[in-house]
């Protein structure tokens, strides 16, 4: 950590593992700004279901970029990455400290080390491979890109219709446009990490309470306020855990407790490919507690982000 430079915390890690209390903790300790890093928790939409902090969370330090973009206009990770920027630049400006807390780690590698100046994908390219079976653009890939093809899970549909698309439309594969990477803020501040990575029975065991209480307290309202919109159900708030299984329910498809179960499910399942992201993706340097976050181990996490107990 260069001190000459502003500082940045970090607190990372999956779902259920305790970030945001920390950072509430940290922020108020510090006289800190929370500032969000979660690809739900910026839609005004779903402040339950994405487990948003609340008001009286919010009164207790300042946060920022939690509940700022409706629903219907999706918000990408360069997007995030552009608004987060001025943020941080904001509370450095103002002598606070910036505590980055959130579990979507392409928008905290987008804003820390920038991002791919991928030119546009040519329309007719994207709705081709977008358009294709699973099978048949994995197959494709690994014709033409097969170290993507080898690197990207089998079920990653997403990733694959990425990389696909990226080397048809420009002729270059996307780890090539990846290594030009540009706009980051990792030169600029003293960057100080944290990486939540609890055991994971503690772990699931908080998703699948900290689910059945969205349903108690109102997720099935805001679940229905959503969906009587009519939005395009590609756009990222209709994608967030949860909805599908509540929406299900609605529909009478499903029972209440059957879509309790659901919801637990998928919530546990996201929580696993973000424990595996942050267990293996950050840096090495970067410090990881494997402890639950509790009173008794927050003095370690304080530690480790290089504050005083």
């Amino acid at each position: 950590m260069r001190k000459s430079l502003p500082p940045l915390i970090v607190i990372a890690g999956p779902t259920a593992s305790g970030k945001s209390a920390l950072a509430l903790a940290l922020a108020k300790r510090e006289g800190g700004t929370v500032i969000n890093a979660d690809s739900a928790q910026i839609y005004r939409d779903l402040p339950i279901l994405s487990a948003a902090p609340t008001e009286v969370e919010k009164a207790r330090a300042e946060h920022r970029l939690y509940g700022v973009r409706n629903g219907a206009d999706a918000c990408s990770a360069a997007d995030w990455a552009a608004v987060a920027k001025d943020e941080v630049r904001r509370a450095h400006q103002l002598g606070k400290l910036p505590v980055l807390v959130g579990g979507t780690g392409l928008y905290l590698r987008t804003l820390l080390h920038g991002i791919a100046p991928v030119p546009p994908i040519d329309a007719e390219i994207r709705r081709r491979v977008r358009s294709s079976g699973a099978i048949d653009n994995q197959a494709e890939l690994r014709r033409i890109d097969p170290e993507a093809a080898a690197r990207l899970e089998p079920t990653d549909t997403t990733r694959i219709a990425r990389a696909l698309e990226v080397i048809l439309s420009t002729g270059r594969t996307l780890k090539d446009w990846q290594s030009d990477r540009a706009g980051g803020i990792s030169g600029e501040i003293a960057l100080r990490p944290l990486v939540l990575l609890p055991p994971r029975d503690w772990l699931y065991a908080r998703c699948d309470a900290r689910f059945a209480a969205m349903v108690e307290e109102g997720a099935i309202a805001e679940v229905e306020r959503l969906l009587a919109r009519g939005l395009d159900p590609a756009l990222p708030v209709m994608r967030a855990i949860g909805v599908r299984e509540i929406a299900a329910f609605l529909g009478g498809d499903t029972s209440r407790e059957t879509m309790i179960a659901a919801g637990q499910q998928a919530t546990r399942h996201y929580a696993k490919r973000q424990y595996t992201w942050f267990a293996h993706q950050p840096p090495a340097e970067w410090p990881r507690l494997t402890e639950p976050l509790d009173a008794d181990t927050v003095p370690d996490a304080l530690a480790l982000l290089g504050q005083k107990p």
